[in-house]
């Protein structure tokens, strides 16, 4: 017993040996499982060597296989090399297998049936994964976007289901995270903690006025700072357009108390055409509302609008399947 009243632990001879030996087991056993893959042939090989089985026929064993008579006979050499046993006598009247090849033969079989039903499940996974895709996007990009992309792939995946959840930017990035979709699209200014992306299009971001509104007859550009001390109908905070607004016009003052704070571009669009006040949405929101001046665009100087349309999806984890061809086919048709 330590001076302190506490029992000191002391390891025995016998206690030191055990480990060790156990530690060796260990290491044994890594270096087993480490190793086995140098030791037995590849399913390539294998496949081969039940062709010859099939027909007595190195040649006719290489045909099956698709490979020549030479890359077989030099493929058969290595696999007895590897496995230390003679497996096929050659001889002018074609190809038998030894003893020791029958054996191995019969092993290889069950081998190649075990790998075929791993083919299979992987298939059926694939398969299941394949079935469906689950997609997250912002407002803008729901409603201005995908739906052309979502029919294109439609066209190249008529047996893919599609489910599409709408919300912000923020949403978006949580739905990802928790697995509840299997790709995303985001409008920020950077892509989200925890997620990867890449920029698949490209937006502006406009002020937009009720032709009856004041700034709708200015003959100038509005002031950065004018914006900014002028309560608006804005987007709510997490969303895309809010952060672009926010960071554009942090260096004039930021953003006053919005007017209103609404939770779709459509309701910030309707609200605007309504004479409620001025606001700023994406450029592909309102393109028929400018054309028939039901809004009109107010020129802002001195302000940087512009922002990237993003696929994003949990880092280290990039889309396979239908979310791989959907980001495929957004790529292939830029915007802005």
């Amino acid at each position: 017993m330590s001076s302190s009243g506490e029992f000191e632990e002391r390891s025995t001879p016998a206690s030191t040996s055990a480990s060790a030996g156990e530690r060796r087991g260990e290491a044994y056993g890594a270096d087993v499982k480490a190793q086995l893959h140098h030791r037995v042939p590849d399913l390539g090989a294998l496949e081969l060597l039940l062709a010859v089985a099939r027909h007595g026929s190195l040649g006719a064993a290489a045909r099956e296989v698709g490979i020549t008579q030479p890359a077989a006979s030099s493929r058969i050499r290595s696999m007895e090399r590897q496995l230390g046993v003679a497996l096929v006598d050659r001889s002018p009247r074609g190809s038998r297998l030894t003893d020791a090849g029958a054996l191995v033969t019969d092993w290889a079989r069950r081998i190649v049936e075990a790998a075929e039903a791993f083919d299979a499940g992987a298939q059926a996974l694939r398969g299941r994964r394949d079935s469906r895709l689950r997609v997250a996007a912002s407002m803008t990009i729901a409603e201005y976007l995908l739906p052309g992309w979502l029919i294109a792939l439609r066209a190249e995946r008529p047996d893919t289901a599609v489910s599409l959840q709408a919300g912000n930017s923020a949403v978006v990035a949580e739905r990802l995270l928790a697995n509840e979709a299997d790709i995303g699209f985001v409008e920020g200014l950077a892509v989200p903690d925890g997620l990867d992306g890449v920029v698949v299009a490209h937006d502006r971001l406009a002020v937009v006025a009720a032709p009856s509104h004041p700034w709708a007859r200015r003959r100038g550009p509005l002031d950065p700072a004018e914006l900014a001390a002028t309560p608006l109908v804005l987007r709510e905070r997490g969303s895309g357009t809010r952060q672009v607004l926010d960071a554009a016009l942090s260096a004039h003052g930021g953003l006053a108390q919005p007017l209103l704070e609404l939770a779709s571009t459509t309701a910030v669009k309707a609200a605007a055409v309504s004479g409620a006040g001025p606001a700023v949405l994406s450029e592909l929101a309102i393109a028929e509302e400018l054309a028939s001046r039901r809004l009109v665009a107010i020129p802002v100087g001195g302000v940087q609008l512009r922002r990237d349309l993003r696929a994003v999806w949990p880092a280290g984890h990039r889309p396979t399947g239908p979310a791989r061809d959907l980001l495929s086919l957004t790529r292939a048709r830029p915007t802005g």
